[in-house]
């Protein structure tokens, strides 16, 4: 049970994220579902040591949300470096 709530919550906080990033219409649900799965190991691997939270998307808590969102969004960041050269 829990992968599907770490999908739901993954594909939530992908589009979250590439609303934020501006990067909604070049993104279709399974790159969101990656990218919101993706984000929130690399929130987990930020937040864990500097904020001393951690969450997980296979139970939902608000938390574990805001953590894949926040990675998501550094994780998006980082490919428009690599693909545009700039963030937007």
């Amino acid at each position: 049970m829990g992968w599907i709530i770490a999908i739901i919550v993954g594909g939530i906080a992908g589009w979250l994220a590439s609303m934020v990033m501006n990067r909604n219409a070049s993104m279709g649900i399974f790159w969101n579902i990656v990218v919101g799965c993706i984000g929130s190991v690399i929130g987990n691997l930020i937040a864990g040591p500097l904020l001393g939270v951690s969450g997980s998307v296979q139970e939902f808590s608000l938390t574990g949300l805001i953590i894949a969102i926040v990675g998501a969004v550094v994780l998006l960041a980082i490919v428009n470096l690599i693909q545009r050269g700039r963030v937007r």
